[in-house]
């Protein structure tokens, strides 16, 4: 993984973790792929660059996507973690999309290729933002897009969800992570506003069936607790229990099977190249 990756991230999101991020981490939901695709102005086939492309769980969605299945010309994916790659190159089988290192400031896509650059779930981890902003813009065909995507837990409502979060970020110890909004200073820097439009931010509320196992499995897909000590993270683990256990807040939808209501959030950030 590139050294201009934040040492949490190269080392929580390193080999080993990855079939565990990939099957604990939610996909996307479809109104905020279909948001993407409406800020796109391709009138032909689209052209994506995927920044941060994980194990490919936004790749897949979009390929899967109604609205873009059949509009893709070709996705070139990026991402610095080689057991990342690995794992993309494992689910994601379109022959539409590949996959190669680089990073935000160094994608290796040639000028003017792109329609849309879209990043899920990893513009957080961004370190320089004005060489970003030069780069996706470098990219960008004229009036193309750069599409930032999150999904969170939403704290805001219910008390569980709350408790849950206070309990992860604990173990956080200043990395940069969406809820902090450090990756906002990207819209203030020079370059950005040389030559970007002013950004557009919507998001939507859902939520999602989980168990504990589901919930403890997140937990566990985080950078920051993944590379905890067995010890510590069986303390997480015995916290998370009596969490759920107290059940502060807690929408229950088969309570026999444990199965209840996981509150989420997920934002979009549509940014502009001008002409």
């Amino acid at each position: 993984m590139s050294t201009s990756v934040h040492a949490v991230a190269q080392q929580g999101f390193g080999t080993g973790t990855n079939d565990l991020y990939d099957r604990a981490r939610p996909s996307y939901q479809s109104n905020a792929i279909s948001h993407i695709r409406q800020a796109v102005k391709a009138a032909g086939a689209i052209n994506v660059v995927e920044l941060g492309a994980g194990t490919g769980i936004f790749t897949r969605a979009l390929l899967a996507h109604s609205e873009w299945k059949d509009a893709l010309a070709r996705i070139r994916a990026v991402e610095p973690s080689a057991g990342m790659r690995a794992a993309f190159e494992r689910t994601v089988e379109d022959p539409r999309a590949d996959i190669v290192d680089g990073s935000f400031a160094a994608t290796g896509v040639e000028d003017g290729w792109a329609d849309v650059v879209i990043i899920a779930q990893a513009f957080h981890w961004c370190p320089d933002y004005e060489a970003a902003a030069k780069e996706l813009a470098r990219v960008l065909k004229p009036n193309g897009v750069v599409a930032l995507i999150w999904n969170l837990e939403d704290r805001e409502t219910a008390a569980w969800v709350a408790q849950l979060r206070d309990l992860i970020e604990s173990h956080e110890n200043n990395t940069p992570q969406f809820h902090r909004g450090l990756w906002r200073a990207f819209f203030g820097v020079p370059s950005y506003a040389a030559l970007f439009k002013p950004e557009q931010q919507a998001t939507w509320d859902y939520t999602l069936p989980a168990t504990l196992e589901v919930v403890t499995d997140r937990a566990h897909s985080k950078s920051y607790i993944a590379i905890l000590g067995e010890e510590q993270r069986r303390g997480v683990d015995a916290e998370i229990t009596k969490i759920i256990g107290r059940g502060d807040g807690l929408v229950w939808r088969d309570e026999a099977k444990g199965e209840f209501e996981y509150p989420y959030k997920t934002t979009v950030v549509i940014c502009e190249k001008k002409a």
